[in-house]
């Protein structure tokens, strides 16, 4: 996925002390043609600002820039998917909002140098990553509070059940969260610590070491596997070497939350709200960290007054079922409501795919054009007449 966005002032550094706390999403759609077979965005790239390729051939990611309120957010990133379903239409194209491509086979992907050496370095796992389409939310970081801030988001990532867009890998029934299952347990397996949530952090200072050591490990894997090392240190950084689900991002003064699926854009807009306006708690609340028994007392989880997290091993126990069930568990839903989102207000697209059987081609093909048919009828229901 990519590690760029526009979410940075114009110093590349926070405005959280002179406005509210600005938030952008990246999103990353499958392109079908007009057949519902997987394609090459061709000219759906240069449709609106902040449309780009992603490390595969047939995926296209829309980013907007720092947005101030839902309005603003809603507003841009619906705006620029007006402009590529324009463009689309003309190519007899589609986007879907899915979160693997429901299809069976090898994705290829652009052959960069980055991608070589994640290749080498994970083998045949990396064919997971390469079915993954995935939501990204970046809040601006609060001067003196950014580990508070990555903590809170820690505590915050069973939430991608609220969004979980696609049960299968191929044409196989796998979990609710079936992109999480891949890119988290099935690619990483071998490397954890590239690919998993990671506890509750103490400092800033403990962050960076930590991404440095998991650095250090990549590329002596890299190394290992027959990568030139230079070649690899001009690849990769210690911030774009970690994949976990949760990340300071220094070069944007952003704190990202990568777990969620690609989704429809009102349920990217309406979890991208909730995450932000969660954080803006911590302007005004008490903030604790891993207060045990989580289960017990009054003051838990998300309030006006306090901000109480969890202890790690109790979100980690909650990532699982919200991977594997998502909305069903019912410990899912509570904990969330807990955190301070309203569980109802989501329906989320993989609980309406979700079947025991296996689909055929011809099913997969028809899910993808449902869906991109769906996108389109959203986008266009909040632009019906676009002005340049």
């Amino acid at each position: 996925m990519s590690d760029v966005t526009e979410a940075a002032g114009p110093d590349g550094g926070s405005t959280a002390d002179t406005g509210p706390m600005r938030r952008s999403v990246e999103v990353e759609y499958w392109v079908v043609d007009e057949n519902g077979r997987l394609t090459e965005p061709g000219g759906l790239v240069d449709a609106a600002a902040g449309v780009e390729r992603e490390f595969v051939v047939p995926l296209l990611e829309v980013k907007t820039s720092p947005c101030e309120s839902t309005a603003e957010l809603r507003e841009e990133l619906f705006d620029r998917l007006d402009r590529v379903l324009e463009r689309a239409d003309a190519l007899d194209k589609g986007l879907v909002p899915l979160a693997t491509p429901i299809c069976d086979g090898d994705i290829p992907d652009l052959g960069s140098e980055r991608t070589r050496v994640q290749d080498r370095v994970l083998g045949d796992r990396f064919e997971y990553v390469r079915h993954c389409a995935g939501t990204h939310v970046h809040v601006e970081q609060l001067p003196g509070r950014e580990i508070d801030q990555l903590n809170l988001l820690t505590a915050l990532d069973p939430a991608l059940a609220l969004v979980n867009s696609s049960p299968y890998f191929g044409h196989e029934p796998l979990a609710a969260g079936a992109r999480s299952m891949l890119y988290r347990w099935m690619a990483y397996d071998h490397l954890p610590w590239q690919g998993e949530l990671w506890p509750y952090a103490e400092s800033t200072e403990e962050w960076g070491t930590r991404l440095e050591r998991r650095y250090e490990a990549f590329v002596t894997g890299a190394v290992v596997t027959g990568c030139d090392r230079e070649a690899v240190e001009g690849c990769f950084t210690p911030e774009s070497a970690a994949w976990t689900p949760v990340k300071l991002r220094a070069e944007f003064g952003t704190v990202e939350w990568r777990s969620a699926d690609a989704a429809l854009p009102s349920q990217v807009v309406r979890l991208a709200d909730d995450i932000a306006g969660v954080v803006e708690r911590l302007e005004d609340a008490e903030f604790r960290v891993g207060e045990d028994p989580w289960e017990g007392g009054e003051r838990r989880g998300v309030g006006d007054e306090a901000v109480v997290l969890p202890p790690f091993e109790t979100v980690r126990e909650r990532v699982e079922d919200a991977v594997r069930d998502g909305l069903a568990s019912d410990a899912v839903r509570s904990y969330l409501e807990r955190m301070g989102f309203e569980t109802a207000a989501y329906e989320p697209l993989s609980a309406g795919l979700r079947e025991e059987r296996p689909l055929t081609e011809a099913d997969a093909r028809r899910v993808r054009l449902d869906h991109a048919e769906r996108l389109g009828r959203e986008v266009r229901r909040r632009h019906p007449v676009r002005s340049d």
